[in-house]
């Protein structure tokens, strides 16, 4: 055997062991965050997609549990949020590691604990870009079930009674009457959402975490309190930065539309006025400083418990 091949072996092997971990620590903060944050997820998607509706998110939030209940209301779209969530964040960590590792061979580093702020922004720009497609089909099938009384109520049908489908059968259809590219509606939009979204996602968890660590203090070893603060910021930055393109990517996927992500926002912007793209901001902010912070703080320390069984 050359001995290229037997020096490049413990790195391969040392490569995938890193991936594995990730994904399964992705995978542990996806579902952690859901169960944080749906019920003003589904909120969320209501003002998005369905504005005239409601008054705000008191009156959304209240109008949802008397009409469907916690479950079917607000938690509705559960089964396909946590699928979500966990396709995204597993495939996301993973991608995160392995282009960390790409961007420090770029700049000349030998870890990726070296790496700036800039850097992990930038690695988690790129990484965005494989996450979204497995988050597509599975976020559709989401904001659709979340919305689906206020789609009945749009097509005039208000007193019928709606016969309740689950996300299997939602996705059965959505494949009979449309295909496999019925699944990735809106896919431009959700690119164009989590690649720059993410930019400043890592980005400002990072940052917060280097301004939160003490002097001689690796980001690592901030502490669980801190690690909460920075997912929090980390989310924060996230969706501000974002949000009018999750509105429009809402709308598309809720409603079928075939337009343009560009049309649609141009459309939006004339007849409801810019506000319009930041329907559904205040529970969406609410929601995500508990639930990236949960996120963060699931993937972080069950990433370091299966490095130090795995390493020891």
């Amino acid at each position: 055997m050359p001995l290229e091949s037997v020096q490049d072996q413990p790195n391969y092997m040392n490569n995938l062991k890193d991936g594995i971990i990730d994904f399964l620590a992705g995978s542990i903060g996806g579902v952690a965050l859901v169960y944080i944050g749906q019920p003003l997820d589904t909120v969320k998607v209501k003002m998005q997609t369905f504005p005239s509706i409601y008054k705000g998110m008191i009156d959304c939030f209240v109008k949802t549990v008397k009409t469907d209940g916690i479950v079917r209301g607000l938690y509705a779209g559960t089964v396909p949020a946590i699928v979500a969530n966990v396709a995204e964040n597993s495939v996301l960590f993973t991608a995160y590691g392995g282009c960390q590792k790409v961007v420090s061979k770029i700049l000349g580093l030998d870890k990726v604990e070296d790496l700036s702020s800039l850097g992990n922004a930038c690695a988690g720009f790129s990484a965005a870009f494989f996450s979204s497609l497995t988050l597509c089909p599975t976020e559709l099938i989401k904001c659709k079930l979340q919305a689906m009384h206020e789609m009945q109520y749009q097509t005039n049908m208000p007193n019928t009674i709606m016969k309740r489908i689950g996300p299997w059968e939602l996705t059965r259809n959505i494949l009979r009457e449309q295909g496999i590219r019925g699944l990735f509606t809106g896919l431009t939009s959700t690119i164009a959402r989590e690649m720059p979204g993410y930019f400043f996602f890592f980005g400002g968890y990072e940052v917060t975490r280097e301004l939160l660590a003490n002097s001689n203090q690796k980001r690592d070893d901030i502490g669980w309190q801190k690690t909460v603060i920075a997912g929090g910021v980390g989310g924060t930055v996230f969706w501000l930065v974002i949000f009018p393109a999750d509105v429009v990517k809402s709308r598309i996927q809720v409603q079928n539309l075939k337009t343009s992500a560009l049309v649609i926002t141009k459309d939006i912007i004339k007849k409801e006025g810019i506000g319009a793209l930041y329907n559904g901001l205040t529970p969406t902010l609410i929601r995500t400083i508990p639930a990236t912070a949960t996120l963060f703080l699931a993937f972080e320390y069950s990433k370091k418990l299966m490095h130090r069984f795995v390493d020891n």
